[in-house]
């Protein structure tokens, strides 16, 4: 065990290293500290928009899943790369092409100031909600491996996403996800081929799974799966797509930069919706009563499955590593959650009340309250994980899907349509918000799955059934009524009643106007390729140490693949830095 608390300190300080690494490019203006000031590098930026949707969530909640339904938590994440797909076809660049530093400049922009005004506080509302659930996501999992009260677990790794995100802004937030991006991405590997060995394969893992691997348990209509696909195409991409999530490419160096970064995230999110999920499917074929151990986290027992495997199949210190990699991931969600919503209250609520009283703040002051309201939202994240660890009646996967469903897509469905839609009344942003969130109380307190059942004449759904059902209605409510709500407003709209017209125009113009970096490379591109490739070598070294562990000689392997990825990884990175040195010589 003490190698395992070992391996989570060094990659603690590791990131904390990392973190102030970058803290002097976040010093320099409020643009730097909220979104890098737009001169990051599309691998940097990929790997925090992967990031940005990947959360100790992926190994608990989903993990849980996938532990007792097979292979249908898969197609939640195949919907997530047809996102980032569509990202780099269409929305990544024009994104960037906004041409502002926080997302609700992009609303205010498209909608006004009083549409800014208002999302700005619902969006950080659910902000709070959203970055407790992911906090409480690790505090499950962190709590059973450190045998330690959830409590206490919450509320101290919450401190510590806390620092790096209020110290480094978005520089070290960055920085820290693409770190975080490949201890994610190579630890799951390393399970995934160990899963696959010990359960003898593929094939294996397909026909020994204790239900049926595709259909998975309590499931009769194999149409309900293929539709529950479907269903979530649209709903992902209106989580991802819209303009409060356009912080993920917000701070791409140029339009080509950001459409590379989203193809970046799409292949790996394509690569983990396999990946991640070999070790849990395995789990179950190998350890199938292991969850019992954690009887104490009531329905969220499951959600601990990845740590069962890692204990009875991985070597000694991996344990360490995978805690690590979800303190990575969740770090990555909250840090960014953080620096977004600060973003948000300084240039959509601070700045402008200062603006009214015809006060003009400096720009250091306006990122010394910045800082400030990092720490505060901070705060009241940790509070929101404390209250949802109190509702153990919940698995982390339907707090996550319920939450996302039911609040989310009612919010951003004009914030995704508003940039497909130019010519809507002042009214319907909000108006759609308010229809939404109606349309979610109706479904969640009124609406039974088994009405459909009853219409079709089928056997009354199971609970899982009843379940898939009841998200799928939910979905296509929003689909036919919210967003159809919102293209209806196109009837209402007036030009010359529009006080923003000019402004919409603008927006538009500019968000088919690409933008071009001045130079492919300059001193800051260089700073990326140094810095990050000294930290991925020190983390390849800390890796080959890790060979000294006493373990199998197939512990010892495993080890050092890692640090072979983790090491060609870094000298890549080391190499382009010195290219980009002698091009910037060669201009001087």
């Amino acid at each position: 065990m003490i190698y395992e608390y070992l391996v989570i300190a060094a990659y603690f300080a590791l990131v904390i290293t990392i973190a102030f690494a970058f803290k002097r490019m976040a010093e320099n203006s409020s643009s730097d500290y909220f979104r890098g000031g737009g001169r990051m590098l599309w691998w940097m930026v990929g790997g925090s928009a992967f990031m940005a949707q990947f959360s100790a969530w992926t190994f608990t909640g989903a993990a849980g899943k996938a532990f007792t339904d097979g292979f249908a938590i898969s197609f939640v994440f195949f919907a997530n790369t047809f996102a980032y797909i569509c990202a780099w076809l269409f929305f990544a660049k024009r994104f960037r092409q906004m041409r502002v530093d926080t997302p609700t400049e992009g609303i205010r922009r498209r909608y006004g100031k009083s549409n800014e005004t208002f999302f700005a506080w619902a969006l950080i509302v659910f902000g709070l909600i959203h970055g407790g659930l992911w906090l409480n996501a690790l505090g499950v999992f962190a709590s059973s491996f450190l045998q330690a009260d959830l409590g206490f677990t919450i509320i101290a790794t919450g401190l510590t996403i806390l620092l790096v995100s209020v110290v480094t802004g978005a520089w070290g937030v960055v920085a820290t996800d693409f770190i975080q991006t490949l201890v994610v991405v190579i630890i799951a590997s390393a399970c995934a081929i160990v899963a696959l060995f010990k359960v003898g394969g593929p094939v294996n893992l397909v026909t020994e799974f204790p239900h049926d691997f595709v259909m998975g348990p309590n499931m009769n209509y194999g149409l309900l799966l293929f539709l529950s696909f479907v269903f979530f195409l649209p709903k992902q991409m209106t989580t991802m797509m819209n303009l409060n999530d356009s912080y993920r490419f917000l701070t791409a160096k140029d339009s080509h930069h950001a459409s590379r970064a989203a193809l970046f995230a799409a292949i790996l999110m394509g690569f983990g919706s396999i990946v991640f999920f070999i070790p849990p499917w395995a789990t179950a074929i190998l350890y199938p009563d292991g969850i019992s151990a954690f009887d104490t986290l009531g329905k969220k027992a499951g959600d601990a499955v990845f740590l069962i495997f890692a204990q009875n199949a991985m070597p000694a210190g991996t344990v360490g590593l995978l805690v690590a990699g979800l303190f990575a991931a969740t770090m990555s969600s909250m840090d960014s959650s953080l620096n977004k919503a600060s973003g948000i209250f300084v240039r959509s609520v601070y700045q402008p009340a200062l603006a009214k009283r015809n006060i003009t703040p400096s720009d250091k002051g306006l990122l010394r309250v910045g800082m400030l309201v990092s720490s505060t939202v901070g705060i009241l994240v940790i509070l929101s994980a404390l209250y949802l660890q109190s509702l153990k009646q919940f698995s982390l996967f339907d707090l996550m899907i319920q939450t996302s469903v039911l609040i989310q897509v009612p919010l951003l469905v004009p914030l995704i349509l508003g940039i497909l839609i130019k010519r809507t009344p002042n009214w319907a942003p909000w108006a759609t918000v308010a229809l939404g969130m109606s349309v979610s109380w109706y479904m969640a307190n009124i609406f039974s799955a088994q009405w459909i059942a009853s219409f079709f004449g089928l056997a009354p759904f199971t609970a899982r059934e009843a379940s898939d059902v009841g998200l799928m209605a939910t979905i296509g409510s929003h689909l036919v009524i919210t967003a159809g709500f919102f293209v209806l407003t196109q009837l209402f709209y007036r030009s010359d009643k529009d006080a923003y017209r000019e402004d919409t125009d603008s927006f538009f113009e500019d968000l088919n106007r690409p933008v071009v970096s001045e130079s492919d490379f300059g001193d800051t591109d260089r700073q990326q390729y140094e810095k990050l490739g000294n930290m991925v070598l020190v983390m390849g070294g800390g890796l080959l140490v890790m060979m000294l562990i006493p373990n199998p000689l197939s512990g010892r392997l495993i080890f050092a693949a890692c640090a072979a990825a983790l090491l060609i990884i870094g000298f890549s990175l080391k190499r382009s830095a010195k290219s980009a040195d002698r091009i910037l010589n060669q201009g001087t």
